[in-house]
């Protein structure tokens, strides 16, 4: 088979390709699969029209992988033409952010245990105060009170982030700073 069509598939595939290399390249290819498929038991009823279309399956491969690898050289292009990462990908924009989250989990885990629970059962879990209340076997009152606490503590870790406050908001000592 291989010395019978091997020419005719190579001038074929390198009109469609018009590379001679790629073209020896992809009729290998072709040669190798259908081998393969008549080595596994798949009946082949005309062995070179099987092959011209494994050939052309791979002519059309070849141009779809060559049509995703298609992109301008970034390198080329101006330093002051790339486009930069999107702003919360920024290392320093990235870096601001987990120390806001460090900076409130702190805080929130400052906070006494029903306190906390309350204010995550609301804040996270998204629960209404009525069942929270059921849920601590508390007054709705004293939910209300747990989670004022704890929004008094988040804000004033919001105003230590903005500069407003001098404490490390790690430090929170929440039953001095929160009303009561």
């Amino acid at each position: 088979m291989l010395e019978r069509y091997h020419r005719e598939l190579l001038n074929f595939l390198a009109r469609q390709v018009n590379d001679r290399d790629t073209a020896a390249d992809l009729a290998q290819e072709s040669f190798v699969r259908v081998l393969t498929a008549e080595s596994s038991g798949q009946a082949v009823l005309d062995m070179r029209a099987f092959l011209y279309r494994t050939a052309r399956n791979l002519v059309i491969d070849q141009h779809r992988r060559n049509e995703v690898r298609r992109h301008d050289d970034l390198d080329a292009w101006p330093e002051d033409q790339h486009l930069p990462a999107p702003q919360h990908l920024q290392p320093e924009e990235r870096l601001a952010s987990q120390q806001v989250i460090r900076a409130y989990v702190a805080t929130i885990e400052a906070l006494p245990a029903r306190c906390r629970e309350a204010f995550v059962l609301h804040v996270f879990d998204d629960c209404s105060h009525a069942r929270i209340a059921q849920h601590m076997g508390i007054s709705v009152s004293m939910v209300e009170k747990h989670i004022v606490r704890a929004m008094v503590a988040c804000k004033l870790c919001e105003r230590r982030l903005r500069g407003q406050g001098g404490r490390d908001p790690g430090k929170t000592d929440v039953r001095r700073e929160a009303p009561r």
